[in-house]
């Protein structure tokens, strides 16, 4: 089903493939005729070719992107904004989209949320954006619709900013980044790996886009096949998939860990742009004539079947009829992993899921960006089509992805289908992917065509004694459970006729709600502001030396950014930055706050030109150990705060509040094993936290410790390879020595670090 090569793969016309060996060159020039280098075959992907035209720096090796589009939700956009307005922003210097589909329900917080929709109204209106109000569309549906375009290049404060399949290349990342494009600043990376997804065959019936995401991120997540490289879909499956099945396979590269994605483009993506009003978008492309691939993933869509990423990860994968055939084992696999995921904080089994032996799940939802698509919907109404789901536990929700889907679902019948069996047809709304929307009931087991199925996610809380799960499913295979009422079933199974539905694109649904500014800034505009609009606090710049306690440990092989700042309720006071942060860890150590605002006091105390040992009584104790040997350090020069440590931190969401609400609770750094994603470090560091890394092993500290780091100000200066730090003993009045690293940082990163944050570095006056 999915093969991944050993090493890099040369693509001859895109149809055949000749892996990398020391008679790869003789073979290529027997087959064209030339020589051809590996470095002038890099070139020729289609990732380079677009790197390339946005690409300012002159220099291949270290990038500098300027990108074409913005596009933001209403989860991020009013940290962004309130982050560049900080920075002396006067106009949004290229198209910035703000969309309204995570907070759209308004119901937490009073007027919180639509006090943010109106401060996104006002700002489009000022600074010359665009402005999509809530239930029209989710973030990525109206970017496929109205942004995407070959060749170009879009920024989102979504990981899931992927319009690979359109031809165009989209990353998402955390504000900071979108703050970095608004004042007209780069991206800075180094040139990433291309790895090659050569499709063949076509898929079978019943077989839909999130069943071969699945089988493919189940093959390359655990070993970081793909990780921060950019995965370029080619072969000649390709031409066997429509554009909104490529759409649904694209969308889910995220949970690869891959930086971006790109597809070779042909008729069926022209004729997208076509319906879509916009042919003068499409663009064709192809690999070059000779093309080198850093690796290459097989994939043979005829051999793929039914997938369910079991909890909890999209990358637990299974076939549906493998997890049928063994439930015992597969379950208990899920119930120990479990005891990982959850800590043990409560019970969780799944043995009361089997009924005569088969598998029963409590709900189903198809849902967002993933599953909302038009095609989805349409086979899932083709499916349950004179079905019904029954009146006992079992329910269905479906969201269409944007609100000219759901009319052409309502003028083609489907959407009466889908009504007509018990189930519920909603607005364009991502809550249901992270916890905003149909919140299980306590121990229930839910299918979701959505992205991701990470610990509570769905909207359950640990800490108040809750569980519920997720696995991820295609919305062909929810739909068969559903007629089945609620038995895991494969929509192999099922024998129901799959038309092919022709859709029709009606632009004037937007015309007549979306605010275009048209680029057009109007300086009179006044912003409007809610009472939880909250400034971001002062920060400092990065002391001399800093002495940083230990507040979390977490051994998890992987922590996700829902881990470290839950989704759900508590992204309603993303607008306030203290108080969203008193939901950090929440879920995954409920005393980190405590314990970081604790030692956050000295700092503050510092910060006021006081001396910090009246604030807390830690700090003299510390300091005179570490005067025994570092006589110069005082309090004046060192600064106090928190770090935390964890094996892999940042799988999953860019929201950047997973690095800034440590930060505004005093936090200086993290310390890990590795960063899940280039997105998360680049959070940490845009909040001028240092990402510090330490080899795998025993570590030389543990929980509530105390660690000095010397000259560490002179270390980030002068790009120190290897950096010295102490866990400081009071009791035995000593320290010991260990040893970290910060990895590469651009000299631009160096200074936002130095000065404590992106807006002190950016800061006016």
């Amino acid at each position: 089903m999915v093969k991944l090569a050993e090493g890099g793969v040369y693509l001859l016309h895109g149809t055949e493939m000749i892996p990398e060996s020391a008679d790869a060159a003789a073979e290529i020039k027997s087959k064209t005729g030339r020589d051809v280098s590996k470095e002038e075959a890099a070139k020729n992907t289609i990732a380079y070719g677009i790197l390339q035209e946005h690409n300012t720096s002159g220099n291949m090796d270290k990038l500098k992107i300027k990108f074409d589009k913005l596009t933001s939700h209403d989860i991020t956009f009013v940290g962004i904004i309130q982050t560049a307005r900080a920075s002396g922003l006067q106009k949004f210097p290229i198209p910035y989209v703000l969309t309204n589909c995570h907070n759209s329900l308004c119901a937490v917080g009073g007027t919180i949320n639509e006090d943010d929709h109106m401060f996104g109204l006002t700002c489009a209106k000022k600074y010359g954006g665009v402005y999509v109000p809530p239930h029209q569309a989710v973030i990525h549906q109206y970017a496929r619709e109205m942004l995407a375009g070959g060749g170009r290049m879009i920024l989102g404060s979504d990981s899931h900013t992927r319009y690979g399949a359109l031809g165009t290349m989209a990353m998402g990342e955390g504000g900071p980044e979108l703050v970095k494009q608004l004042l007209s600043q780069t991206y800075d990376i180094n040139m990433p790996g291309v790895v090659g997804v050569y499709l063949t065959g076509e898929p079978v019936k019943g077989v839909g886009p999130q069943d071969v995401a699945l089988a493919i991120i189940g093959a390359v997540f655990a070993n970081g096949y793909v990780k921060n490289k950019v995965m370029e879909f080619v072969g000649p499956g390709v031409a066997a998939l429509s554009a909104d099945f490529r759409i649904g396979i694209d969308v889910m590269t995220t949970e690869t860990t891959c930086l971006s994605s790109i597809w070779r483009t042909d008729e069926q993506i022209k004729e997208f742009y076509d319906i879509h009003g916009r042919a003068e978008d499409y663009k064709e492309l192809n690999p070059g004539e000779v093309a080198y691939y850093d690796g290459m993933i097989t994939v043979d869509l005829s051999k793929v079947r039914p997938m369910i990423a079991m909890p909890f990860h999209p990358s637990n994968t299974y076939t549906i009829d493998e997890v049928n055939a063994n439930l015992k084992d597969v379950l208990h696999d899920v119930e120990e992993r479990a005891k990982v995921s959850l800590d043990g904080a409560v019970p969780y089994s799944l043995q009361d899921k089997v009924v005569d032996g088969r598998f029963m799940v409590d709900q189903g939802i198809i849902a967002g960006c993933a599953g909302g698509g038009f095609e989805n919907i349409c086979a899932a109404a083709d499916i349950l089509r004179g079905s019904y789901i029954g009146s006992d536990g079992f329910t269905l929700s479906v969201y269409p992805a944007s609100m000219p889907v759901y009319m052409e679902l309502i003028k083609n019948g489907c959407a009466a289908a889908i009504l007509e069996t018990g189930a519920v047809l909603k607005t364009a709304f991502c809550g249901p992917c992270f916890g905003a929307g149909d919140t299980p009931a306590n121990n229930a087991f839910s299918i979701r065509h959505s992205t991701r199925n990470f610990p509570n996610r769905e909207g359950s809380k640990l800490q108040n004694g809750q569980i519920s799960s997720v696995a991820l499913m295609d919305a062909r295979s929810i739909a068969a459970t559903a007629a089945n009422k609620g038995v895991l079933t494969p929509a192999t199974e099922f024998d129901a006729e799959l038309n092919r539905y022709k859709y029709h694109f009606d632009a004037n649904i937007y015309k007549n709600r979306v605010f275009d500014s048209k680029g057009v800034a109007d300086e009179s505009v006044e912003i409007q502001f809610g009472p939880n609009i909250k400034d971001w606090p002062a920060m400092g710049a990065l002391p001399d030396n800093l002495v940083l306690r230990v507040v979390s440990e977490i051994h998890d092989p992987v922590t996700t950014t829902d881990e470290l700042i839950p989704s759900g309720e508590t992204s309603s006071y993303r607008s306030n930055p203290l108080g969203l942060a008193e939901f950090t860890l929440s879920r995954k150590d409920p005393e980190y706050v405590g314990r970081a605002k604790d030692i956050q006091r000295a700092e503050k105390a510092r910060m006021q030109g006081e001396h910090p040992c009246q604030a807390h009584p830690d700090v003299k104790p510390v300091m005179n150990v570490i005067k025994k040997t570092f006589a110069d350090a005082s309090h004046e020069n060192t600064g106090f705060g928190s770090t935390i440590f964890a094996v892999k931190p940042g799988d999953g969401s860019a929201r950047e509040q997973a690095a800034s609400c440590q930060k505004v609770l005093g936090g200086w750094a993290n310390i890990a094993n590795e960063y899940a994603t280039k997105r998360y470090r680049s959070n940490l560091i845009n909040w001028g936290m240092l990402p510090f890394l330490i080899k795998e092993g025993d570590l030389p500290f543990q929980n509530l410790d105390y660690l000095f780091f010397p000259d560490i100000r002179k270390a980030v200066e002068e790009k120190a390879d290897v950096i010295k730090a102490y866990t400081v003993s009071v009791e035995e009045e000593k320290l010991t020595e260990f040893e970290l690293c910060l990895g590469e940082l651009t000299d631009e990163e160096r200074q936002i670090i130095l000065k404590g944050c992106l807006i002190n570095y950016n800061r006016v006056g």
